[in-house]
């Protein structure tokens, strides 16, 4: 199959229902229809009303399930979301069958259009970390900050771990690799991934496995499963070789607002030396390296993304304390003008 041609996929109201997704103790799930696209999004309610908003984005073979560690750590700060996109988690494919960045991106930016909860703090990991540069890039008017957990961005030299996911982008590879790997249960499938993933899955809870062994059993069972992974990873690999302002470098240097880069130093997904070029890529940005990090360190070390945050806010002027120091410094000074105007 070429890349050009779509696959047949059924129409969301009809893909089988194959078990229900997991929901932590205080999140909501809810599904939005959007003009050609469905999309599951889970959320948490915020400590108090009035909080900036807050939109994350998985990575390939994610969901919003990812980010679950992260958003209770920074309930008291914004009002947070998270997407799983078309076709990962609970979302049904797209009705074009677009997985490409671009097309990923089209899905974020129609949600917060339609919703209009922008401009929010935009949260990528991996392939979101590139959908979120490009929305940022493209709409900066939708986003307040950036906070990028090893973005997957355009590398000279992949490092050899990563090949087999790269490998799934080809033509053919992901049938064959499902033909091998009937066999593997979901056990094993999901040790692969947390071997992968993690700088040290040990760190991973018996509770936390066994969740993601539910998962993997429920994702295994959907029709389109495999397919959204190839053209997902297809998606990327065609990112990278794009040039020009379309280039995920050349859009890096056009996000305006202020940047949170976070890399791992064990992840064998996104190389660590990309680090320092990304941090002069993005013009107002601040860089957090963990050096015994993987490659989704908002799952394995969420405290300390979520301190990392914190600072975010408080040097772009964003956090709740600072608005409020404001505003009363703001209403001492009225009060001030309005006695001397009084007085006079």
């Amino acid at each position: 199959m070429s890349s050009t041609e779509l696959p047949f996929v059924p129409p969301a109201n009809v893909l089988p229902k194959v078990g229900t997704v997991r929901v932590a103790e205080g999140e909501r799930l809810r599904s939005v229809e959007l003009p050609g696209v469905t999309l599951t999004v889970r959320s948490r309610p915020p400590a108090r009303k009035g909080l900036a908003p807050a939109l994350y984005v998985h990575g390939l073979g994610g969901s919003s399930q990812n980010w679950s560690a992260l958003m209770p750590l920074l309930e008291d700060v914004v009002d947070s979301e998270a997407l799983d996109l078309p076709g990962f988690g609970d979302s049904p494919p797209p009705d074009d069958g677009d997985y490409s960045v671009t097309g990923h991106a089209r899905a974020v930016i129609r949600y917060l259009d339609a919703t209009g909860r922008g401009p929010v703090h935009l949260f990528g990991n991996s392939l979101g970390g590139a959908i979120t540069t490009r929305v940022a890039a493209v709409r900066p008017d939708l986003v307040r900050t950036l906070t990028l957990v090893s973005p997957a961005l355009p590398e000279i030299r992949v490092q050899r771990t990563a090949v087999p996911t790269a490998l799934l982008a080809v033509p053919g590879v992901a049938p064959l690799f499902t033909r091998l790997t009937r066999d593997w249960t979901a056990e094993q499938r999901v040790r692969g991934v947390m071997a992968l993933c993690y700088g040290d899955p040990g760190r991973v809870t018996p509770e936390g496995f066994s969740n993601a062994v539910h998962e993997m059993e429920r994702r295994l069972r959907l029709p389109y499963f495999w397919d959204a992974m190839a053209r997902s990873a297809r998606g990327i690999v065609n990112a990278y070789t794009l040039g020009g302002q379309q280039g995920l470098w050349r859009q890096a240097e056009r996000v305006l607002a202020p940047t949170l880069l976070v890399y791992g130093g064990r992840d064998q997904l996104v190389g660590f030396r990309m680090a320092q070029r990304a941090a002069r890529a993005y013009r107002d940005s601040r860089l957090v390296t963990l050096p015994d990090a993987g490659h989704v360190a908002m799952m394995e070390y969420p405290e300390t993304v979520a301190m990392a945050f914190r600072e975010l806010l408080e040097d772009a002027g964003e956090s709740g304390e600072r608005r409020v120091r404001k505003a009363r410094a703001d209403e001492a000074v009225d009060e001030a003008g309005t006695d001397e105007s009084m007085g006079g």
